[in-house]
């Protein structure tokens, strides 16, 4: 399970990772459910299946929904069905989640989870990093995602592992060493 702040770096480092040489065979990447809008060259499917709120509370009620949060309005979560599918393959997932679903996530496969948290350079570095997504990202929204960085670093160290995004080749290739390590000890 990889988490951090929104800006930090989680999903660049991830499609690297898919993209690994030693991986790209032992990984799949969980694909979660959001409500909010698609965002320019996003696939449904692939980096998101996005989902109406109705279809999102139906999913719920149903308890098809392994964690889930709202994040800015909208919701985020994961399938049980998917992991599930993607477990009994025998697949290592890869999950990119929020503090309180990698918990959860942690609480459910205990045995089988490891947490990795992506750590900006910088908080200033960091807002640089959310801006540059354009006009999709308004300034209240930036300042809501800074003040969320700010507690979630915090918890940084609860994590099992803690990876430092300040040059994109070496986050991509210690991270790559921590997956590589777990999934030879199982």
């Amino acid at each position: 399970m990889i988490s951090g702040p929104s800006g930090s770096g989680k999903t660049t480092l991830v499609k690297n990772l898919l993209k690994a040489a030693g991986l790209k065979s032992k990984l799949a990447k969980s694909v979660s459910f959001t409500t909010r809008p698609q965002r320019p060259g996003e696939v449904d499917g692939k980096d998101y299946f996005f989902i109406s709120e109705k279809q999102f509370r139906e999913q719920k009620k149903a308890k098809k929904i392994l964690e889930w949060t709202r994040y800015l309005g909208y919701y985020y979560a994961t399938s049980k069905d998917f992991i599930e599918r993607y477990r009994k393959a025998g697949s290592h997932i890869l999950l990119c989640l929020d503090l309180k679903g990698a918990l959860k996530v942690k609480q459910a496969y205990f045995d089988n989870t490891v947490t990795i948290f992506i750590i900006p350079p910088s908080l200033e570095a960091l807002r640089d990093r959310i801006k540059k997504r354009g006009c999709a990202t308004r300034e209240q929204e930036i300042s809501l995602r800074m003040r969320l960085a700010e507690k979630e670093l915090l918890a940084a160290r609860s994590y099992d592992h803690c990876v430092l995004n300040k040059e994109l080749a070496a986050a991509v290739k210690e991270l790559k060493k921590i997956v590589l390590e777990k999934i030879n000890l199982r």
